[in-house]
């Protein structure tokens, strides 16, 4: 049998999902929805809207970008990659990144409202992961996510960088430079109903940073920025 010709329309959407993301559909209508906003519906006879596909790409980018995120960094422990995974996967972020992958080459709307594109770009990338999602399965999109995606429009280090958890920071400062990093509890005292922890930090079994708190989580943070200042990395 011989497939029907392709629109205009669907094989420039079929070069721009093999351009940016790497990968060929096989149903190019998941994509054509993928890229609809809500604004376009009834024009030229579309009745359908990217909502749908945005909501499963929302869970299949989280679940994702959570892996990703487990094995690139073992050090940290679940608050920091909790911290790491919602700046990338936030409004802002997600918007920018269709911004950056050029999505509204191929996004569908109503040109007439008056609509933040950049909102628009990021809610179409959602949805054109749900699409990669729905056409290849859970493996490839993740293949295309961490290949295509996090390495080519994600910059860590920036991210890492505007983040102020000191522990998580100094974890990957520690990383970078191939040094063994320690919180070693030095006491834990009850006195007036209250508990004070004193954490030292230790690099490849050196001293460094000493924190108080009335947490152990406090007091690592605070040992941790005074790390910092000792190393003049802050």
């Amino acid at each position: 049998m011989f497939r029907n010709k392709r629109t205009e329309g669907e094989l420039k959407l079929y070069r721009f999902i093999l351009k940016k993301f790497g990968y060929r559909p096989k149903s190019i209508a998941y994509f054509q929805k993928a890229v609809t906003h809500r604004s376009h519906i009834n024009e030229e006879g579309h009745h359908y809207s990217n909502e749908r596909l945005e909501y499963l790409g929302d869970a299949i980018l989280d679940s994702i970008t959570a892996e990703y995120l487990f094995l690139k960094f073992p050090e940290n422990d679940e608050g920091a990659l909790t911290k790491l995974k919602s700046k990338i996967v936030n409004r802002k972020n997600l918007s920018k990144l269709g911004e950056d992958i050029g999505i509204r080459e191929v996004l569908l709307y109503n040109k007439s409202r008056s609509i933040n594109i950049s909102t628009l770009e990021g809610n179409a990338f959602e949805a054109i992961v749900g699409a990669i999602y729905l056409d290849g399965g859970y493996e490839k999109t993740k293949k295309i996510l961490n290949e295509y995606v996090f390495r080519k429009y994600l910059d860590f280090n920036q991210i890492l960088h505007e983040e102020i958890d000191f522990k998580s920071k100094l974890y990957i400062w520690c990383q970078r430079k191939k040094l063994k990093l320690h919180f070693k509890l030095v006491s834990e005292e009850h006195a007036e109903g209250q508990w004070q922890y004193t954490i030292v930090v230790q690099i490849n079994h050196q001293d460094y940073g000493i924190g108080k708190g009335k947490s152990k989580k406090v007091a690592e943070q605070n040992a941790s920025k005074e790390t910092f200042e000792l190393l003049g990395e802050l």
